[in-house]
């Protein structure tokens, strides 16, 4: 019988069948001020700008974590989003990516069933995310 290698995490201990695994070392947050601030110092404004503008078109959605992501949630999760190595992903469910599928596809975004990958960058799409998370609201397709 031939055994799994494990890889083990440095930072945190943890072990994973997977080489350099994505995950969260340490204790979750649980907030998403705590999230923002857990993430590298040069996304973290990118960020607050993705929050800022859902928050703009959701006021009356409560922040919390949910699936280790910042979530809005109203009754149910809205949309959520979060940090990865190269882009910022939106996680709106499938009935909202293929809604603004057009208008992503005209932003250049990769997309694919449920989620959406915003490149780090100068300059965000945050006028479509802000419209996508209010439809989302709207219609009652979550996340």
């Amino acid at each position: 019988m031939i055994e799994e290698k494990k890889w083990i995490c440095p930072r945190c201990g943890r072990s994973f069948k997977k080489r350099n695994q994505s995950h969260f070392c340490g204790k979750a947050p649980e907030t998403i001020d705590e999230y923002i601030l857990s993430q590298d110092e040069n996304i973290r404004e990118q960020l607050e700008s993705v929050r800022k503008s859902i928050r703009e078109k959701l006021p009356d959605a409560e922040e919390r974590i949910s699936w280790s992501m910042p979530t809005f949630w109203k009754g149910n999760n809205i949309i959520h989003f979060a940090a990865s190595k190269k882009h910022i992903g939106l996680y709106p469910g499938p009935e909202a990516v293929a809604h603004f599928s057009k208008e992503l596809d005209e932003a250049g975004l990769n997309f694919s069933k449920g989620s959406v990958r915003i490149p780090y960058s100068d300059h965000l799409p945050l006028k479509l995310i802000g419209e996508i998370a209010k439809w989302c609201a709207e219609t009652g397709n979550h996340a």
